[in-house]
This record gives structure tokens, C-alpha cells and sequence, in this order.
């Protein structure tokens, strides 16, 4: 399980939750999933949004890998 933290828009569209425990294998697992548990964030995540894995920014990859462990942002 990787944890995620949601903050700022993305916190108010999910109902106030900012962390989530998710079991998710990558960027697009993730995107998916959260669209998927809080269907508000859909506009957002469909916009694009900043990812951060471990505390490095991933760009245009949705096939980068989140290991078990993870931290999210």
C-alpha cells in the first residue's frame, strides 16, 4: 500500500480526506482510483494535476511504478 496525500482542491473534491492508504502498482492505477472513490476529483484529475513519488515529480508518465511503502503527493 502506498500512502497518498491529497491537499488544497483536490482535499475539498475528495469530501476533506487528505490521506489515503491505496494499493495501486502506477500513476495511472492511482489516477483511476481516485477518480473512481471520489468521482468529484474527475474534472481535476482529467485536467492534469502534479504527482510526486517519494518526493520526485513525475511528468507526462503514467506508467511510473509506485512501489508498496510509497508516499504520494
Amino acid at each position: 500500500m502506498a500512502k497518498v496525500v491529497l491537499w488544497g482542491s483536490l482535499k475539498k473534491a475528495a469530501g476533506g480526506k487528505t490521506e489515503l492508504d491505496l494499493d495501486v502498482s502506477d500513476v495511472r492505477e492511482l489516477l483511476a482510483e481516485l477518480g473512481e472513490r471520489y468521482p468529484k476529483l474527475g474534472p481535476q484529475l482529467d485536467a492534469g494535476v502534479s504527482v510526486s513519488i517519494d518526493g520526485t515529480m513525475v511528468r507526462d508518465n503514467l506508467f511510473v511504478a509506485i512501489e508498496p511503502g510509497s508516499e504520494v503527493y
